[in-house]
């Protein structure tokens, strides 16, 4: 009798082991998966990647095919940015969808790159009259597409993960440096690639490359529109067709979510070929070598369709 109340304390002792043990694991397995740098769009998260690359995983918010100008958060979105370790984003201007959710983040859990006083410096205005009421609506907002501004988000992202996982500064320097490294290799190489077809004037879909065009001195003629929501009108497309003519211009540009059909219009007739650039980079896999590949990607296409 005294044996058998023994073997089951013995077995009600390892069963409590058993389910303290399995409480364990899974608030672990909860801090995992709620520890990650969520960005607001992909080319955030490509350098995100580079940076938290066997830290903590990278989460996106504007899903492939969306547009960051008119996206509405779902539920699930909401419970990402609660949980997140950090919140990248550009500019309340660039992606209005995240003014409300950021204004409970405590400020050491999010960075608005527009914001830094060094991103700030290297701002080019937008290609708008200028008629704006809103600071960041006259310049230019599409920072990732510049090298310069990319390596001070990773740098900016370095900081603060750096404070949160102060046991990881040996694998963030060592991040922070390969990415500096990636650049640094890949910049003159698009440079060289995209040297001959400098001087070749194109028209885009909207006033989005600026960065990228100082970067690599290339010639555009001039955009579509300035707001992407808004399609432009037959007054504006009939200027433009004009205009390809006039100026000469080698290529059209549209992106992914311009209707095709516009572009094979305006072409119609004319010499000028048709191409497409991706901002967001689309469909570039997610990992520390991204960013690098998002810029070879989005020079390919500028060079195919110019050569």
């Amino acid at each position: 009798m005294i044996l058998f109340h023994l073997n089951f304390l013995k077995r009600k002792i390892n069963l409590h082991q058993g389910i303290c043990a399995a409480i364990l694991v899974s608030i672990c397995c909860f801090k995992m998966v709620s520890a990650a740098v969520v960005t607001s769009i992909r080319p955030l998260g490509f350098i995100a990647e580079a940076i938290s690359d066997g830290i903590m995983p990278v989460k996106v918010l504007l899903p492939i095919g969306a547009s960051p100008h008119d996206y509405a958060l779902r539920p699930s979105d909401i419970k990402t940015i609660n949980n997140a370790s950090l919140i990248v984003s550009v500019d309340p201007t660039m992606e209005a969808f995240l003014v409300k959710p950021l204004e409970s983040i405590p400020v050491n859990k999010k960075i608005t790159i527009s914001k830094l006083p060094e991103v700030q410096r290297l701002l080019i205005s937008s290609q708008d009259s200028g008629q704006h009421e809103h600071y960041a609506n006259f310049y230019n907002m599409h920072l990732w597409l510049s090298p310069e501004i990319g390596t001070l988000i990773a740098i900016n992202i370095y900081h603060q993960l750096l404070k949160l996982n102060p046991n990881d500064k040996k694998r963030l320097d060592e991040n922070l440096k390969n990415f500096k490294n990636q650049k640094d290799k890949t910049i003159p190489k698009i440079s060289e690639m995209l040297y001959p077809v400098r001087k070749k004037g194109y028209f885009v879909f909207h006033d989005a490359y600026g960065y990228f065009e100082k970067q690599f001195n290339l010639s555009p003629l001039g955009y579509f529109t300035l707001n992407p929501l808004i399609q432009p009108g037959v007054e504006r497309l009939h200027k433009i067709k004009s205009q390809l003519t006039s100026k000469k211009a080698v290529c059209i540009f549209s992106e992914p979510q311009f209707k095709p059909a516009v572009i094979n219009a305006l072409v119609q007739g004319t010499a000028v070929r048709a191409g497409a650039l991706d901002p967001l980079g689309s469909k570039i896999p997610m990992n520390k070598d991204s960013y690098m590949k998002f810029f070879l990607e989005l020079s390919m296409q500028y060079y195919t369709c110019l050569k």
